[in-house]
């Protein structure tokens, strides 16, 4: 080969050297770039938020009142909505999406302007009992004071005089987010007309003091039903299937009754403490708005609340279990085929999961319940686990909305409900789609059809 030959082949070579890394840079680029659309959302806390809520507080006059109020405010999970992302603790402007709109939760920082600083104890019992506000306002029921009706006036007392001596912060939230006439206050006379009487926490003497505590805990302090109870088309809770399960901000907060398939019927009050303290048990892992929950609220509540909860929580009956149709056989096995290559690595073989990492989905209430869309939105947006001082690092389930289209997603959902003695209705690639859409992930570009 005569010496031109060679440099032309020298040349040419470098030349596809120099597109090839180009192309490998180009591709890191765009994956980056797919990761970074599609990634799970990790909000850190607010800087001092979890030493705010466990501080010592000093001895004084009024440091058991002060120490009461702050155990009644992590108990009512307050800084959950009351913090919006980057901003100050319990200095509001959270949005609170709503079937009707936008809700902005307020300053409750001891602010005397914008907070509750100059609030008197009457003022805030009526806008906890009865839902109208320092002004005469009525308040929305997105602030859950149907449940908040009943905590009796020395926890409301003891509940403000904790929160003015919360920092202050001077922020004026944004204006809600609601069409006509909703955003009249003065329509919720009409709502409270229909759907809310005032009254007391009422103890069911029959039964023990630790059931008694926990459904205070339950009904009224952490008013878990505005999450967990289905909805009539007016946003009030429907009584008749209190905590049956419900679907909130395109989660599911699950069936907490005794049903085995969707509920707690297969958990033991250790488990629901566990879960509830540390985040994870042997059947499960907190992720979504319950892992706020856990961290901000549940964790940091006394093992002896924590326990008169589980005992509240077993004795509810379960909720009429419903059939749902057989899955196809096609889907099942396209189903298993993406289980196999996606997610055995975490959840391992037969769905048996590795307990206290990553959640058995055998079995799995989570995995069953009626509505698949927490199923969906777990693998299209992802998730983490709750972080809390036993488990001060966090578990990360990746999104999988860049991997897999509509239909994909909604064959290894099928089978994830359907199989290992699950059962659960079948997933379609349309209410995948659905999902998608409200998440706002980008559909997976690497396989036709998604």
């Amino acid at each position: 080969m005569s010496e031109t030959a060679r440099r032309g082949l020298g040349h040419r070579l470098l030349l596809a050297l120099i597109a090839v890394v180009i192309l490998l840079v180009a591709l890191s680029i765009i994956t980056w770039v797919w990761f970074a659309l599609n990634a799970v959302t990790i909000v850190d806390p607010p800087p001092g938020l979890i030493g705010l809520l466990t501080a010592r507080i000093p001895d004084g006059p009024d440091a058991d009142l002060l120490r009461r109020g702050r155990r009644l405010v992590i108990a009512g999970d307050c800084v959950s909505c009351h913090t919006r992302m980057g901003g100050h603790p319990f200095a509001g402007g959270l949005g609170l999406p709503t079937p009707f709109g936008v809700i902005y939760s307020p300053n409750i920082t001891g602010d005397r302007d914008t907070g509750i600083g100059d609030w008197t104890p009457d003022q805030f019992f009526a806008a906890l009992h009865r839902g109208v506000a320092r002004n005469g306002g009525h308040l929305y029921p997105a602030f859950p004071y149907p449940h908040f009706t009943m905590i009796p006036r020395a926890d409301t007392d003891a509940i403000l005089a904790y929160l003015k001596t919360v920092p202050a912060e001077h922020y004026i939230r944004s204006a809600n987010r609601l069409p006509f006439p909703l955003d009249i206050r003065l329509s919720m006379i009409g709502w409270n007309a229909l759907n809310f009487t005032p009254h007391a926490f009422r103890p069911d003497s029959s039964k023990p003091l630790a059931w008694n505590r926990g459904a205070y805990l339950v009904q009224a302090l952490g008013h878990c039903g505005a999450c967990h109870t289905p909805k009539t088309a007016l946003g009030a809770e429907r009584p008749d299937r209190a905590l049956q399960g419900s679907t909130i901000d395109n989660w599911v907060a699950p069936d907490l009754t005794g049903n085995p398939r969707t509920g707690l019927g297969r958990w033991s009050a250790a488990d629901i403490v566990a879960y509830l303290k540390t985040g994870r048990n042997a059947r499960s892992n907190a992720a979504g708005q319950m892992a706020e929950v856990v961290s901000y609220s549940t964790s940091l509540m006394s093992q002896s609340d924590l326990a008169a909860i589980a005992t509240y929580l077993k004795s509810l009956a379960p909720r009429p279990d419903t059939a749902s149709p057989a899955p196809a056989a096609a889907a099942m096995r396209a189903g298993g085929a993406i289980y196999a290559d996606a997610c055995t690595a975490c959840h391992l073989a037969g769905g048996r999961g590795q307990p206290g990492m990553f959640p058995p989905i055998a079995g799995s209430a989570v995995a069953q319940q009626d509505d698949a869309t927490g199923v969906i939105h777990l693998i299209l947006g992802g998730g983490r686990t709750a972080p809390t001082s036993a488990h001060p690092t966090f578990q990360t389930m990746p999104s999988f909305a860049w991997k897999l289209n509509d239909q994909q997603v909604a064959d290894v959902a099928t089978y994830i409900r359907n199989a290992w003695g699950n059962r659960a209705s079948p997933v379609t690639a349309d209410q995948v789609a659905a999902v998608r859409s409200k998440l706002g992930v980008w559909r997976s570009l690497s396989r036709p059809g998604g």
